[in-house]
């Protein structure tokens, strides 16, 4: 069954398309198509799978395609550049339509890409992770990564539709999936304690890739997002809640070096790090912390970050992120379960506590 939801962002509102087979479908794509020439964004590990398909859905208009390589390591502007180099081979004009067919890297490049590209021309993303169809696809976060910093270079560009297929999960390594649930758990974490009981019931059907269950997890998860950015599209508020474990999990990516770390399992880890804090700081429950570590580990998740990631080097890292302003510091930490704020009135000494602290 198909589930549509809607991005409400007046006259730039756009569908989020959730079901089986849905990358087949050409009804889906036409009405966002402004003009005849396509550009599809891909890898070399979805190519093979996906391409020609949703090429056979594009029948009868000028489709070509540019194949990057997979992985967060190539998230650069050297490999974003050959986005550009095949727009321009193919001298595709303002009234082009680019679609983004993958993951998170696939679709930040191709929508960065679109931001960019004669100042701006139009995108579909089709995202084929979990973690994209519950998140990246969504919200017009669009970007690339620098040695210094994780999505340090991009622009809000916001799509004209997310077609999110549910049968191309049953082609993702299991890592990958996990990796998808950490964007899962944070959003029962900061806005819906009730999901996030649904999903301590039911992580063993996500796990063993039940349709219905994840179905419902990738709805549940589009719906707060898009009810989250329809209230503060460029973050300026409380878009920024949805960075639970984020500045943590960067800093643990551009230590590790990109790649190595996948985003999700980064994300796990920053999640436990920022209940640990807020326990610290008194605000959460001890024993929410540990639910928060429980989750994580069910999901399939590291809890704890890299042990050769030291606090000094953890914090020069956070210290390069979109959150800091004027110097300061800013974290999402919790005050509940279903509970999240964004301070800046952050203990240093427990701060580094955290950073230091290692379980067993």
């Amino acid at each position: 069954m198909t589930r549509t939801l809607e991005v409400d962002l007046g006259d730039r509102s756009y569908p989020i398309h959730i079901g089986p087979g849905l990358l087949h479908d050409p009804v889906l794509y036409r009405p966002h198509i402004r003009g005849r020439q396509v550009m599809i964004v891909t890898n070399e590990t979805v190519a093979p799978m996906y391409l020609a398909p949703l090429r056979a859905a594009l029948d009868g208009l000028e489709v070509r395609e540019v194949v990057l390589p997979d992985g967060e390591q190539y998230k650069t502007l050297e490999v974003w550049n050959r986005i550009f180099d095949a727009l321009l081979d193919a001298r595709f004009a303002r009234d082009c339509t680019l679609i983004a067919l993958g993951g998170g890297v696939v679709g930040d490049m191709a929508g960065f890409a679109a931001a960019c590209y004669q100042r701006g021309v139009a995108f579909i993303q089709v995202p084929t992770t979990l973690l994209s169809q519950v998140d990246s696809s969504v919200g017009g976060k669009t970007g690339i990564n620098h040695p210094a910093g994780k999505n340090m270079i991009g622009a809000f560009h916001q799509p004209l539709a997310v077609i999110a297929d549910t049968e191309t999960l049953d082609t993702l390594p299991q890592r990958e999936l996990s990796a998808g649930l950490a964007e899962v758990l944070k959003y029962g974490l900061i806005r819906d304690p009730a999901f996030l009981d649904w999903l301590e019931s039911h992580m063993a059907e996500l796990l063993s890739r039940d349709p219905e269950a994840l179905a419902h997890a990738i709805r549940r998860s589009c719906e707060i997002k898009a009810q989250i950015v329809a209230e503060d599209e460029l973050e300026s508020g409380q878009r920024a809640l949805l960075n639970l474990g984020h500045t943590f999990g960067h800093a643990i990516e551009t230590a590790s070096g990109y790649g190595n770390w996948l985003h999700g399992e980064a994300v796990g880890a920053g999640m436990c790090m920022a209940a640990d804090l807020s326990a610290r700081m008194g605000w959460l429950a001890e024993a929410d912390v540990e639910r928060v570590r429980r989750l994580v580990t069910c999901a399939g998740l590291p809890t704890e970050p890299p042990p050769e990631l030291d606090a000094d080097r953890f914090r020069e890292l956070m210290a390069v992120d979109k959150k800091v302003l004027d110097g300061r510091l800013r974290l999402v930490l919790l005050t509940a379960v279903g509970e999240a704020v964004i301070s800046d009135e952050i203990d240093q000494d427990q701060l580094m506590a955290t950073l230091s602290a290692r379980r067993p």
